[in-house]
């Protein structure tokens, strides 16, 4: 698939190399809103995430936010919907490649990582459907094809 970089609008607010803010880059890049703003009113609404056995701390918008967070900014601030490709025990059945990936601007979620998808032109700080890539973290991912774990489009 074709690979633009896009930051979502990062640079214009904060200096930083690899983050952990996939989530809100990949909402600014699918809808055009100012990084700040989705940035904001993602930290806002991490902050009322119960924490628990598995979720030891709050989440938040520079370092990762629990999936229970960005599905309610995308579902319910947004109004997208979620679209799911994988069932349990199904398998795989959509990858981050060009013949499976549907057409118009979507969101798509991957494993630890959600990204924008413009007519089959990838928008993100790095190219997320190669075979071997490195995380927002710096971690060396190998993957022949990336599963895509479902995806949020315009209603």
């Amino acid at each position: 698939m074709e690979f633009v970089y896009s930051d979502g609008g990062r640079s214009k607010y904060f200096k930083a190399g690899n983050v952990g803010d996939c989530v809100v880059r990949a909402i600014c890049n699918a809808t055009g809103k100012d990084y700040k703003e989705v940035y904001d009113a993602i930290n806002k609404m991490s902050k009322s995430e119960r924490t628990g056995k598995r979720k030891k701390k709050t989440s938040n918008a520079r370092n990762g936010v629990y999936k229970t967070t960005y599905k309610k900014y995308i579902e319910d601030v947004l109004g997208w919907k979620w679209h799911p490709t994988m069932k349990i025990g199904e398998g795989c059945t959509m990858h981050l490649v060009e013949g499976e990936i549907p057409d118009g601007t979507i969101i798509v979620s991957l494993s630890k990582h959600n990204t924008c998808v413009k007519n089959k032109v990838i928008y993100d700080t790095y190219d997320c459907s190669e075979k071997e890539y490195y995380d927002a973290w710096g971690n060396l991912m190998v993957n022949n094809e990336r599963c895509v774990y479902g995806y949020w489009s315009e209603c």
